[in-house]
Protein backbone atom coordinates (compact mmCIF):
# COMPACT_ATOMS: atom_id res chain seq x y z
CA UNK A 1 0.00 0.00 0.00
CA UNK A 2 1.39 3.40 -0.95
CA UNK A 3 1.16 6.29 2.08
CA UNK A 4 0.41 9.91 0.46
CA UNK A 5 -0.39 13.27 2.32
CA UNK A 6 -2.82 15.96 2.01
CA UNK A 7 -3.65 19.29 3.15
CA UNK A 8 -6.75 21.50 2.38
CA UNK A 9 -5.26 24.78 0.72
CA UNK A 10 -8.03 26.38 1.87
CA UNK A 11 -7.21 26.14 5.76
CA UNK A 12 -4.27 28.31 6.21
CA UNK A 13 -1.85 27.31 2.99
CA UNK A 14 0.23 29.92 1.88
CA UNK A 15 4.03 29.61 0.07
CA UNK A 16 5.82 29.32 2.93
CA UNK A 17 3.98 26.81 4.38
CA UNK A 18 3.45 24.83 0.65
CA UNK A 19 7.44 24.58 0.27
CA UNK A 20 7.77 23.08 3.70
CA UNK A 21 5.32 20.43 3.70
CA UNK A 22 6.28 19.55 0.11
CA UNK A 23 10.20 19.01 1.23
CA UNK A 24 9.27 17.44 4.04
CA UNK A 25 6.85 15.33 1.84
CA UNK A 26 9.89 14.31 -0.42
CA UNK A 27 12.44 13.53 2.11
CA UNK A 28 10.36 11.59 4.00
CA UNK A 29 8.85 9.43 1.44
CA UNK A 30 5.20 9.62 1.21
CA UNK A 31 4.07 8.16 -2.21
CA UNK A 32 2.18 11.56 -2.88
CA UNK A 33 1.53 15.05 -1.71
CA UNK A 34 -2.13 15.92 -2.50
CA UNK A 35 -4.21 19.20 -1.68
CA UNK A 36 -7.68 20.96 -1.56
CA UNK A 37 -8.76 22.91 -4.45
CA UNK A 38 -11.05 25.73 -2.46
CA UNK A 39 -11.66 29.34 -1.78
CA UNK A 40 -12.92 28.96 1.74
CA UNK A 41 -13.86 26.42 4.68
CA UNK A 42 -17.78 25.88 4.90
CA UNK A 43 -17.76 27.88 7.98
CA UNK A 44 -15.66 30.06 10.24
CA UNK A 45 -13.01 32.68 9.82
CA UNK A 46 -11.29 33.47 6.31
CA UNK A 47 -7.68 31.83 6.27
CA UNK A 48 -4.83 32.16 3.55
CA UNK A 49 -5.77 29.96 0.59
CA UNK A 50 -3.16 29.08 -1.99
CA UNK A 51 -4.25 28.88 -5.59
CA UNK A 52 -4.54 25.20 -6.58
CA UNK A 53 -2.99 25.01 -9.78
CA UNK A 54 -0.36 27.76 -9.05
CA UNK A 55 0.96 26.00 -6.49
CA UNK A 56 0.82 22.33 -8.43
CA UNK A 57 2.79 24.01 -10.84
CA UNK A 58 5.30 25.16 -8.51
CA UNK A 59 5.66 21.55 -7.17
CA UNK A 60 5.84 19.74 -10.33
CA UNK A 61 9.42 21.60 -10.99
CA UNK A 62 10.40 21.56 -7.44
CA UNK A 63 9.95 17.88 -6.16
CA UNK A 64 11.03 14.76 -8.48
CA UNK A 65 10.01 11.72 -6.79
CA UNK A 66 6.41 12.64 -5.71
CA UNK A 67 3.23 11.77 -7.34
CA UNK A 68 0.63 14.80 -6.41
CA UNK A 69 -2.51 16.36 -7.42
CA UNK A 70 -6.09 17.94 -6.19
CA UNK A 71 -8.08 16.05 -4.30
CA UNK A 72 -10.34 17.41 -6.26
CA UNK A 73 -10.62 20.63 -8.53
CA UNK A 74 -13.63 21.17 -9.06
CA UNK A 75 -15.23 21.88 -12.43
CA UNK A 76 -17.75 24.62 -11.13
CA UNK A 77 -14.43 26.77 -11.04
CA UNK A 78 -12.98 26.54 -14.09
CA UNK A 79 -14.57 25.34 -17.81
CA UNK A 80 -13.31 22.04 -18.50
CA UNK A 81 -11.26 23.45 -22.16
CA UNK A 82 -8.92 25.00 -19.62
CA UNK A 83 -8.84 22.87 -16.98
CA UNK A 84 -7.59 19.52 -19.25
CA UNK A 85 -5.20 22.54 -20.73
CA UNK A 86 -3.92 23.11 -17.17
CA UNK A 87 -3.33 19.16 -15.86
CA UNK A 88 -1.53 18.39 -19.01
CA UNK A 89 0.93 21.05 -19.13
CA UNK A 90 1.82 20.37 -15.50
CA UNK A 91 1.71 16.52 -15.94
CA UNK A 92 4.79 16.97 -18.78
CA UNK A 93 6.44 19.66 -16.46
CA UNK A 94 6.44 16.59 -13.92
CA UNK A 95 7.48 14.27 -15.95
CA UNK A 96 3.95 12.20 -15.52
CA UNK A 97 3.19 12.73 -11.94
CA UNK A 98 -0.12 14.55 -11.84
CA UNK A 99 -3.37 12.84 -10.62
CA UNK A 100 -5.82 14.43 -11.95
CA UNK A 101 -8.55 14.48 -9.57
CA UNK A 102 -11.91 15.63 -10.77
CA UNK A 103 -15.06 16.66 -8.33
CA UNK A 104 -18.21 18.05 -9.08
CA UNK A 105 -18.24 21.02 -6.36
CA UNK A 106 -20.47 21.32 -3.55
CA UNK A 107 -19.54 24.20 -0.62
CA UNK A 108 -22.30 26.75 -0.85
CA UNK A 109 -20.23 29.27 0.82
CA UNK A 110 -17.00 29.91 -1.70
CA UNK A 111 -19.66 29.97 -4.81
CA UNK A 112 -21.41 32.61 -3.12
CA UNK A 113 -18.82 34.62 -2.37
CA UNK A 114 -17.07 34.44 -5.48
CA UNK A 115 -19.55 34.46 -7.97
CA UNK A 116 -19.62 30.89 -9.56
CA UNK A 117 -22.68 28.87 -10.09
CA UNK A 118 -23.15 25.89 -7.57
CA UNK A 119 -26.48 24.62 -8.76
CA UNK A 120 -28.90 21.78 -7.69
CA UNK A 121 -27.16 18.36 -6.70
CA UNK A 122 -29.02 17.36 -10.03
CA UNK A 123 -27.41 20.55 -12.42
CA UNK A 124 -23.87 20.02 -10.47
CA UNK A 125 -24.02 16.02 -11.41
CA UNK A 126 -24.88 16.64 -15.11
CA UNK A 127 -22.49 19.37 -15.12
CA UNK A 128 -19.97 16.90 -13.61
CA UNK A 129 -20.95 14.37 -16.21
CA UNK A 130 -20.45 16.55 -19.34
CA UNK A 131 -17.12 17.69 -17.71
CA UNK A 132 -15.59 14.22 -16.98
CA UNK A 133 -16.91 13.35 -20.89
CA UNK A 134 -15.02 16.28 -22.86
CA UNK A 135 -11.56 16.27 -20.27
CA UNK A 136 -11.04 12.78 -20.70
CA UNK A 137 -12.02 12.90 -24.62
CA UNK A 138 -9.19 15.66 -25.21
CA UNK A 139 -6.44 13.96 -22.81
CA UNK A 140 -7.16 10.61 -25.09
CA UNK A 141 -7.73 11.10 -28.47
CA UNK A 142 -6.40 13.27 -31.12
CA UNK A 143 -9.55 13.36 -32.84
CA UNK A 144 -10.93 16.90 -32.72
CA UNK A 145 -14.34 16.96 -30.53
CA UNK A 146 -17.40 18.02 -31.66
CA UNK A 147 -20.21 18.20 -28.48
CA UNK A 148 -23.37 20.02 -27.54
CA UNK A 149 -24.37 19.96 -24.33
CA UNK A 150 -26.84 21.22 -21.70
CA UNK A 151 -23.53 23.15 -20.22
CA UNK A 152 -21.10 23.29 -23.04
CA UNK A 153 -20.24 23.17 -26.66
CA UNK A 154 -17.28 22.17 -28.66
CA UNK A 155 -16.71 22.45 -32.53
CA UNK A 156 -13.73 20.76 -33.49
CA UNK A 157 -11.85 21.13 -29.78
CA UNK A 158 -8.30 19.72 -29.75
CA UNK A 159 -5.25 19.06 -26.90
CA UNK A 160 -2.18 20.48 -28.18
CA UNK A 161 0.42 19.87 -27.48
CA UNK A 162 -0.47 16.49 -27.22
CA UNK A 163 0.28 14.96 -23.46
CA UNK A 164 3.72 13.36 -23.60
CA UNK A 165 2.13 10.58 -21.60
CA UNK A 166 -1.01 9.44 -20.14
CA UNK A 167 -2.59 11.60 -17.61
CA UNK A 168 -4.45 9.48 -14.92
CA UNK A 169 -7.78 10.66 -14.18
CA UNK A 170 -8.88 10.45 -10.32
CA UNK A 171 -12.76 10.80 -9.27
CA UNK A 172 -13.93 10.95 -5.67
CA UNK A 173 -16.75 10.10 -4.30
CA UNK A 174 -19.37 6.74 -3.96
CA UNK A 175 -22.90 7.76 -5.70
CA UNK A 176 -24.20 5.33 -7.26
CA UNK A 177 -26.16 7.20 -10.13
CA UNK A 178 -23.71 9.19 -11.18
CA UNK A 179 -20.14 8.82 -9.75
CA UNK A 180 -19.36 5.33 -9.47
CA UNK A 181 -20.53 4.98 -13.59
CA UNK A 182 -18.28 7.88 -14.21
CA UNK A 183 -15.05 5.99 -12.69
CA UNK A 184 -16.10 2.80 -14.22
CA UNK A 185 -15.50 4.51 -17.70
CA UNK A 186 -13.87 7.07 -17.57
CA UNK A 187 -11.56 6.95 -14.26
CA UNK A 188 -7.81 5.72 -14.14
CA UNK A 189 -8.24 5.91 -9.73
CA UNK A 190 -11.31 5.89 -7.61
CA UNK A 191 -10.82 7.62 -4.35
CA UNK A 192 -13.19 6.86 -1.48
CA UNK A 193 -13.83 9.14 1.91
CA UNK A 194 -13.20 7.78 4.78
CA UNK A 195 -14.80 4.35 5.61
CA UNK A 196 -14.41 1.57 7.23
CA UNK A 197 -13.14 -1.93 5.45
CA UNK A 198 -16.32 -3.55 5.58
CA UNK A 199 -18.12 -0.46 4.18
CA UNK A 200 -15.23 0.00 1.71
CA UNK A 201 -15.52 -3.37 0.97
CA UNK A 202 -19.15 -3.42 -0.11
CA UNK A 203 -18.70 -0.59 -2.29
CA UNK A 204 -15.60 -1.68 -4.33
CA UNK A 205 -17.62 -4.96 -5.29
CA UNK A 206 -20.38 -2.82 -6.87
CA UNK A 207 -17.43 -0.68 -8.72
CA UNK A 208 -16.31 -3.91 -9.82
CA UNK A 209 -19.44 -4.86 -11.54
CA UNK A 210 -19.50 -1.51 -13.01
CA UNK A 211 -15.95 -2.37 -14.57
CA UNK A 212 -17.10 -5.87 -15.47
CA UNK A 213 -20.26 -4.44 -17.39
CA UNK A 214 -17.81 -1.32 -19.16
CA UNK A 215 -15.26 -4.55 -19.79
CA UNK A 216 -12.58 -3.20 -18.12
CA UNK A 217 -10.34 -4.77 -16.54
CA UNK A 218 -11.48 -4.59 -12.85
CA UNK A 219 -6.94 -3.88 -12.26
CA UNK A 220 -7.32 -0.36 -14.90
CA UNK A 221 -8.71 1.62 -11.71
CA UNK A 222 -6.41 1.84 -8.51
CA UNK A 223 -8.56 2.60 -5.35
CA UNK A 224 -7.61 4.96 -3.01
CA UNK A 225 -8.59 6.14 0.28
CA UNK A 226 -8.70 9.63 1.92
CA UNK A 227 -8.42 9.90 5.62
CA UNK A 228 -8.70 12.90 7.78
CA UNK A 229 -6.17 12.34 10.77
CA UNK A 230 -5.65 13.66 13.64
CA UNK A 231 -2.09 12.23 14.68
CA UNK A 232 0.39 12.09 17.89
CA UNK A 233 3.31 10.29 18.04
CA UNK A 234 2.26 8.48 21.63
CA UNK A 235 -0.94 8.56 23.43
CA UNK A 236 -0.31 11.65 25.42
CA UNK A 237 0.65 13.42 22.48
CA UNK A 238 -2.20 12.81 20.92
CA UNK A 239 -4.46 13.59 23.65
CA UNK A 240 -2.46 16.79 24.12
CA UNK A 241 -3.18 17.80 20.53
CA UNK A 242 -7.05 17.35 20.74
CA UNK A 243 -7.40 18.88 24.33
CA UNK A 244 -5.08 21.86 22.47
CA UNK A 245 -7.20 21.51 18.86
CA UNK A 246 -10.34 19.57 19.25
CA UNK A 247 -12.26 17.65 16.59
CA UNK A 248 -15.03 20.37 15.28
CA UNK A 249 -17.93 18.20 16.04
CA UNK A 250 -19.13 18.29 12.59
CA UNK A 251 -16.31 16.37 11.60
CA UNK A 252 -15.95 13.73 14.42
CA UNK A 253 -17.23 10.51 12.86
CA UNK A 254 -15.25 11.31 9.74
CA UNK A 255 -11.67 12.44 11.73
CA UNK A 256 -9.42 9.19 12.26
CA UNK A 257 -7.78 10.02 15.74
CA UNK A 258 -4.37 7.92 16.23
CA UNK A 259 -1.32 6.87 17.57
CA UNK A 260 1.57 4.61 15.43
CA UNK A 261 0.03 2.00 16.34
CA UNK A 262 -3.60 2.37 15.80
CA UNK A 263 -2.97 3.94 12.55
CA UNK A 264 -0.81 0.84 11.12
CA UNK A 265 -3.82 -1.00 12.47
CA UNK A 266 -6.11 0.70 10.38
CA UNK A 267 -3.49 0.88 7.32
CA UNK A 268 -3.26 -2.95 7.46
CA UNK A 269 -7.40 -3.58 7.28
CA UNK A 270 -7.76 -1.71 4.40
CA UNK A 271 -5.21 -2.92 2.50
CA UNK A 272 -6.55 -6.45 3.67
CA UNK A 273 -9.87 -5.15 1.55
CA UNK A 274 -8.01 -3.30 -1.31
CA UNK A 275 -7.14 0.06 -0.93
CA UNK A 276 -3.87 0.40 -2.65
CA UNK A 277 -3.20 4.09 -1.69
CA UNK A 278 -3.83 5.91 1.88
CA UNK A 279 -3.96 9.41 1.48
CA UNK A 280 -3.70 10.57 5.27
CA UNK A 281 -5.50 14.57 5.43
CA UNK A 282 -3.22 16.27 7.87
CA UNK A 283 -5.99 18.29 10.38
CA UNK A 284 -3.01 19.50 12.60
CA UNK A 285 -0.65 22.57 12.52
CA UNK A 286 0.63 23.05 9.19
CA UNK A 287 4.03 24.47 10.40
CA UNK A 288 4.44 20.83 12.80
CA UNK A 289 6.35 19.96 9.54
CA UNK A 290 8.23 17.72 12.13
CA UNK A 291 5.07 15.93 13.45
CA UNK A 292 4.33 15.71 9.49
CA UNK A 293 7.62 13.83 9.41
CA UNK A 294 6.78 11.62 12.40
CA UNK A 295 4.02 10.10 10.43
CA UNK A 296 5.57 9.21 7.69
CA UNK A 297 8.40 7.59 9.57
CA UNK A 298 5.90 5.49 11.62
CA UNK A 299 3.68 4.10 8.58
CA UNK A 300 6.07 3.94 5.71
CA UNK A 301 7.35 0.98 5.15
CA UNK A 302 6.07 -0.24 8.32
Amino acid sequence: MDIALMVEGQDGLNWERWQRIARTAEDVGFAGLYRSDHFTNPVGPFKDSLECWTSLTWLASHSSRLEFGPLVSPVSFRHPAMLVRQAAAVADLSGGRLQFGLGAGWQDREHTNYGYHLGSVAERMARFRESVHIMAHLLRSEQPLDFDGKYYSMHEAVLLPRPKQHVPIVIGGSGRQVTLPLVARYADEWNSGGRSPEQFQEINAYLDGLLDRAERPRSSVRRSMMIFLRFGRDRADLEARLGARPVPESMQRGTLAATPEQLRERLTALEGVGVQRVILNWMDDYDDVDGMAALGQSVIGA
